[in-house]
């Protein structure tokens, strides 16, 4: 909460200046794309070797998927948190503390795992989940300003600026090992040292630049009950979501779509090695599926926005549909296992930024930080339960049973989208 005089965000503003909301919005989301940047090189960076560690520490596959569950468990037991933060503090505060802590999990993973104590190596995965659920969250701070008719581009713009770091982290297997060895580390953790790194370096990128505070102008510009924010309980918040049709549309789009991502995402390294895969290629894998989360995002929030968020998010969760059966089909090839992971992604990016700016129109600005941070929360919930159990599924099933058991999340979505319409018609 500012005090008579005390600009949003810090510093002092002088008597009788307002805020430009359009200006404060350009440089929040010229700065959030700038952190997301590097901040995307570190959750890139460990996605194609959580599991070959976990599964190399362990000597088993069915423990391979714990690495990114507990990421996607690290990022659900944070997200309340971080968003609590924001609400009382401001984005900069609760996004910064955010890199901060993950660049600390990152350092203790590399010591569990050079140490071969694979519950230090999780209880480090775990604090770099901090990374995932900041990552996620910078995209509320790009709403926080904009207009209906510009929210879904905002948004998406600071979503698509993950790709250059998230897309190039994957690849890092190679210049990591060169650079772990030297340093006495074991070669699969040079990319957890890159992530490291890039936390800490998005941690003092937001800190120092993320200045007027977006979400505070917000409050001060639109009237906001700044003196009540960030003192709504969680179940309050939930309440609130389940009983608006439209964020509970949010909600459980979000869910849906991060979930069948999880969930296949999280052992195609492991399935793609065992089909004799080299790790190049499954980097290389791993990053055109990061693509296609990120890259086209700008074009989803451009049709979110001139198409309408039902309509985007029902064409996302069937490209969800097609990617897992053109995935649980490819047994072994290469190629088509690419083919699917690509439209993998982009099935999440159309759920992930239409949803997202559902979630944000309809609620007031003094309610959403406790929306999006439950949103987030189950989203990340989805994703670990999802995540723990496709070690085992792909154990017991194989490759297609995994992608048929995340295909059965998007039937909610079909089905509140009826409800919704019938909803609004009513209304």
């Amino acid at each position: 909460m500012t005090t008579a005089g005390e600009a949003p965000g810090g510093g002092r503003a002088r008597a009788g200046d307002g805020h430009d909301r359009a200006r404060v919005q350009r440089r929040a989301v010229s700065v959030l794309v700038a952190v997301q940047v590097v901040g995307g090189l570190g959750v890139g960076a460990a996605l194609s070797v959580g599991g070959l560690i976990a599964e190399a520490l362990t000597g088993s596959q069915s423990w391979a998927g714990m690495a990114t569950t507990t990421i996607t468990l690290g990022a659900a037991v944070f997200a309340l948190p971080l968003a609590g933060l924001a609400a009382r503090r401001g984005r900069r505060p609760g996004l910064g503390a955010g890199w901060v802590v993950a660049a600390c999990g990152g350092a203790v993973a590399i010591g569990g795992a050079q140490a071969g104590w694979f519950p230090v190596f999780l209880a480090g995965m775990a604090l770099y989940g901090a990374g995932t659920a900041t990552n996620l969250q910078a995209r509320h701070a790009a709403a926080d300003l904009a207009d209906d008719a510009t929210r879904g581009r905002d948004l998406s713009l600071v979503v698509w600026a993950t790709t250059a770091g998230a897309v190039v982290g994957p690849n890092l297997t190679g210049p990591g090992a060169a650079v772990a060895r030297p340093l006495g580390l074991d070669p699969l953790l040079g990319p957890l040292l890159f992530s490291t790194l890039a936390f800490a370096a998005a941690g003092a990128l937001t800190l120092l630049l993320l200045r007027p505070d977006p979400l505070l102008v917000a409050r001060e510009t639109g009237g906001g009950r700044a003196a009540s924010a960030g003192k709504e309980p969680p179940l309050e918040s939930l309440r609130l979501v389940v009983r608006t049709p439209m964020a509970l549309l949010a909600l459980v789009g979000t869910v849906a779509s991060h979930t069948v991502m999880v969930a296949v995402m999280t052992m195609t390294p492991v399935h793609m090695s065992h089909g004799g895969a080299a790790l190049t290629v499954i980097g290389l894998t791993i990053s055109l599926h990061i693509a296609g989360m990120y890259a086209l995002s700008p074009v989803v929030g451009w049709l979110s926005d001139r198409v309408g968020r039902i309509p985007t998010l029902v064409a996302g969760q069937g490209i969800l549909l097609v990617a897992v059966v053109i995935a649980g089909a490819s047994d072994h090839r290469e190629g088509v296992v690419m083919a699917g992971l690509v439209l993998l992604g982009l099935g999440w990016s159309f759920g992930l930024v239409s949803s997202s700016a559902m979630l944000a129109e309809a609620l007031p600005p003094e309610r959403r930080p406790g929306a999006q941070g439950v949103t987030d929360l189950a989203m990340n919930l989805g994703g670990a339960g999802a995540g723990a159990l496709s070690g085992v599924l792909l154990s017991a099933f194989g490759f297609g049973g995994l992608n048929a058991f995340a295909a059965v999340f998007v039937v909610p979505v079909f089905a509140l989208v009826l409800w919704a319409r019938r909803s609004q018609r009513a209304s």
